[in-house]
């Protein structure tokens, strides 16, 4: 084997080296997102999560916030948007007229609204369970001015809840209500072919039906049309047999043969035939 020969690199062995590193590539960049993954499932079971079973009137997400952000870090909010039905009761009573919230609607910094039960996420699980403990049956307060100076906290620290439940429970309801809503379309849809195939079937009887007269009208009309030719016809024959010539008669002319003929005298006859009659 030659000095040239020797210097040039062996192909098979240059695709073997790159496959090795992209092996080693694909390797490191599982384990990163490993490491990340397990960063962040570490970072998430220190978060502690608090449930609110009513908000006050008045408070929203940003209000709600800002109060319970004195406490500790907050992640995330979750509320819900009052029923529109109760909504328009309440202002037909003459009471708060504005939007209540309670359990159903999502609230984060990408003001995303869904339905779901009202959760406050803390950073610490120590700060969720001091803020639950400390504010559970106590006084709102606040400035006096405020409308829920005089509301009572109502929160309760869930133990082992954690983000994925919630998460799970939005993708459950968004799949019963997806579920529910594929069955009234179809239902709407069956209802929908059903009325149209009733109007197309009585639109084609409606057309066989005016078809059928036109035909009986013109079949009666060609009846009373031959009918009527017949009685003219009838009409003219008749006139033509009751039509009687008249020709005008002459006298008749006596016989003079006849007349010159010798004839019995009455007498005679008498006589003959009284003596028949009465022998």
């Amino acid at each position: 084997m030659t000095e040239k020969e020797l210097d040039e690199p062996c192909p098979s062995m240059d695709e073997a080296t790159l496959n090795v590193e992209a092996d080693v590539a694909k390797s490191q960049g599982r384990n990163k997102r490993k490491s990340l993954l397990l960063k962040e499932a570490a970072v998430a079971d220190k978060r502690g999560v608090c449930y609110l079973s009513r908000v006050p009137p008045h408070m929203n997400p940003f209000k709600l916030q800002q109060i319970l952000s004195q406490y500790g870090e907050i992640q995330r909010i979750y509320l819900t948007p009052e029923n529109p039905v109760a909504q328009a009761h309440r202002k037909q009573a003459g009471k708060f007229r504005g939007q209540e919230f309670s359990e159903g609607c999502v609230y984060s910094d990408s003001k995303h609204y869904d339905f779901l039960v009202p959760w406050v996420e803390f950073a610490k699980k120590s700060v969720a369970k001091k803020v639950a403990n400390m504010l559970n049956g106590e006084q709102i307060g606040g400035r006096k001015r405020s409308s829920f100076y005089y509301d009572l906290w109502n929160i309760k620290y869930l133990s082992k809840f954690k983000w994925d439940n919630l998460t799970e429970e939005l993708a459950y309801k968004k799949a019963i209500r997806d579920q529910k809503l594929a069955l009234e379309i179809s239902a709407a849809k069956r209802e929908r072919d059903f009325y149209l195939s009733k109007v197309d079937k009585s639109h084609a009887l409606t057309n066989i039906e005016k078809k059928r007269k036109k035909l009986f009208r013109l079949k009666k009309q060609k009846i009373n049309n031959d009918v009527a030719g017949v009685t003219s016809d009838t009409q003219i024959e008749e006139h033509q047999s009751k039509v009687v010539r008249q020709f005008p008669q002459k006298q008749p002319v006596a016989d003079v043969s006849a007349m010159n003929k010798p004839r019995l005298s009455k007498d005679i006859l008498a006589g003959v035939f009284g003596a028949s009659m009465s022998s």
